[in-house]
């Protein structure tokens, strides 16, 4: 397979000479661990007392990982890189909410980003995270197969009325629809939802994905039953594959409750456990539809390398490519000067509601080996190849 993600003039065609040193400054302090420690706590601080700091992180972290604080702010980023054939996906990041207005909010706005979705052929997809729409403890207690009261069953069935609501406007507008993945001990209760709508939703194709994160041992077994399932029930399979945003967390909880860890052991066993999720896919490609989430270069050379030896087009609607705005440019403009289907995650909200979700990439970005010093290494080339150097 020819190289492709070395080209940075293709990869940076949109950024001006001022956003590119913007984002060599930004990466530059996420390389720094401790940095990113300290300057998460002093953000944390500075946004709860209400001190005046909105304005330097939107013109700083905030600009270069999201689209804006309402959807309308996301369309100027969503035309401009559509015209290097980038799609986006709108990504409501508001999270860890607790209260039922707050998720009928978030239920309007995933509605909201249907309906845009269904307008402009640049948003392909719609996408919630399950506790978006109910409480992390009541899917918890619903995996755990714990029995609800009243008031938690009654709870539960609005949760239920909010996936069947979101699923049922997706497939009448033909829009696909990804559904996020989340820590494992709550991932049970959402994937059976996530099931249930498939089988509702999915009768003519795949409308509605699910997420594998394939930093969990047990993602391809889970799959593999999914299958049989969908075959002897009649409906096709969405899925969104990523290798995993809370294996931190998920490590200190197996330890603190003496559980076997349900990360893999190695980034190489994770690393071959994506692959080969994305092999035993598009070998049943009848059945299935894939969302190949990630940022590493030799897991997207392998599915476009399985893309050709089966003979498949590069833009084949069963196959999409998707990165997260800010980061990867890379990968996502090469692939979309060479004809594959690709789509940004393009994450947007209120400042203060969208730091959770910027301090996550902030600490991914440190603690994946190697993510930064690519995104530095990349930007560096083409400041040096824009002076001539």
């Amino acid at each position: 397979m020819e190289k492709i993600f070395d080209n940075t003039q293709v990869a940076f065609s949109l950024k001006s000479d001022t956003e590119l040193d913007r984002a060599y400054f930004l990466f530059k302090m996420i390389d720094n661990q401790p940095l990113v420690r300290i300057g998460t706590a002093v953000t944390n601080f500075a946004l709860k007392a209400n001190l005046p700091v909105e304005g330097l992180i939107r013109a700083t972290v905030f600009d270069h990982f999201c689209g804006g604080v309402n959807e309308d702010d996301c369309l100027s980023v969503v035309d401009k890189m559509y015209t290097k054939g980038v799609s986006s996906v709108l990504d409501y990041s508001v999270e860890g909410k607790e209260e039922e207005n707050q998720f009928d909010a978030a239920l309007e706005m995933t509605l909201k980003t249907i309906e845009f979705a269904k307008e402009r052929k640049a948003i392909p997809f719609a996408v919630f995270k399950p506790t978006g729409f109910g409480r992390f403890e009541l899917y918890e207690k619903i995996g755990e197969k714990t029995a609800l009261n009243a008031d938690e069953q009654a709870e539960w069935n609005r949760v239920v009325a909010r996936f069947d609501l979101v699923c049922s406007e997706a497939h009448k507008k033909n829009v696909a629809l990804l559904i996020d993945g989340e820590e494992t001990w709550m991932q049970d209760a959402a994937d059976d939802l996530v099931t249930d709508m498939m089988r509702k939703y999915n009768k003519e194709k795949a409308i509605v994905f699910n997420t594998l994160q394939l930093y969990r041992w047990d993602r391809l077994d889970y799959l593999k039953k999914l299958h049989e399932k969908a075959k002897n029930e009649g409906f096709f399979i969405g899925m969104k594959l990523v290798r995993g945003a809370y294996m931190e967390k998920e490590i200190a909880r197996a330890i603190e409750k003496g559980y076997p860890s349900p990360i893999c052991e190695t980034k190489e066993a994770t690393d071959k456990n994506y692959d080969d999720t994305v092999r035993y896919m598009a070998d049943h490609l009848g059945m299935m539809s894939i969302f190949a989430g990630t940022h590493n270069e030799l897991s997207t050379y392998k599915l476009m390398d399985i893309m050709k030896e089966k003979g498949i087009n590069a833009n084949d609607d069963r196959f999409w490519f998707g990165q997260l705005y800010g980061m990867s440019d890379n990968i996502s403009y090469n692939l979309a000067a060479n004809g594959y289907n690709v789509a940004k995650y393009l994450p947007f909200g209120p400042v203060k509601d969208v730091m959770p979700y910027l301090i996550r990439r902030a600490e991914e970005n440190t603690s994946v080996a190697g993510q930064t010093s690519r995104e530095l290494s990349m930007i560096k080339s083409e400041r040096n190849r824009r002076k001539g150097k």
